[in-house]
């Protein structure tokens, strides 16, 4: 059973998460857009470095499991278990993993395609993707303050659309730049429809959702993100050039 986390516990969680995700958006767009101005042309190593460091995530997943044990262990429960995720819920994480890695994919190309600006204001649509496949999904109820977000994020993107010519790359073709334009749109939609999957998962899950099991769904559907970036690499003879 998983011991129970105090409130305040919780809110340092949430914060130290919220940290780490705050520089992981605001850094990654920045990181692999410079790759690519410095002349970096592998766009299936940009992809495969988004997911690439899902270890580190067995820190914490060991920090749990013996803070687990400990706690059976002074209740007199030897029930701990090393797995909390059940198969069923395994079999679908790796399905979000496969469109996690198609997500990066995109996302890698539409960075190399488009200035950060640009790129960085498509992908905020996602909230667009993520409100229309969350009402689809899981039934997501609108309000007047997630309705306004979306209007004014899709407003955004139209008039971009519209002049998307005013800052495309000096010396890039007008095909490859509305190209990467589509495919940062394509990463957009698909992460609008990752969340409400993963929602919608967490709901026929028959356990409870705690900070393990979310752990052990990161380090899964991460790993087969990464698997799906590997493959594409070796296709690509990308570790060659590495080497």
């Amino acid at each position: 059973m998983e011991p129970q986390v105090s409130s305040r516990m919780k809110k340092i969680l949430l914060i130290i998460n919220s940290i780490f995700l705050a520089v992981g958006i605001c850094g990654a767009p920045l990181i692999i857009r410079l790759y690519f101005i410095k002349g970096g042309k592998r766009i299936w190593l940009s992809c495969w470095l988004q997911t690439v460091a899902w270890p580190i995530n067995f820190i914490p997943l060991a920090i749990s499991y013996l803070y687990r044990c400990k706690n059976n262990n002074n209740n007199n429960n030897n029930s701990s278990k090393l797995i909390l995720m059940t198969p069923q819920i395994f079999m679908a994480t790796i399905g979000i993993g496969i469109l996690q890695g198609f997500t990066n994919y995109s996302y890698a190309y539409g960075i190399a395609e488009l200035p950060v600006s640009t790129s960085g204001l498509l992908c905020s649509t996602q909230l667009a993707f993520t409100a229309f496949f969350a009402f689809i999904i899981v039934r997501l109820k609108f309000t007047s303050y997630s309705v306004n977000s979306v209007f004014l994020l899709t407003i955004g993107a139209v008039i971009l659309a519209l002049h998307s010519g005013g800052d495309q790359p000096e010396g890039e073709s007008k095909k490859l730049y509305i190209l990467g334009f589509i495919m940062t749109l394509a990463a957009a939609a698909l992460t609008g429809l990752i969340f409400p999957l993963v929602e919608l998962i967490y709901k026929k899950a028959q356990q409870a959702i705690t900070y393990t099991f979310v752990l052990e769904f990161q380090i899964v559907y991460c790993f087969v993100a990464t698997l799906f970036s590997t493959i594409g690499m070796i296709i690509n003879n990308d570790f060659q050039v590495i080497i």
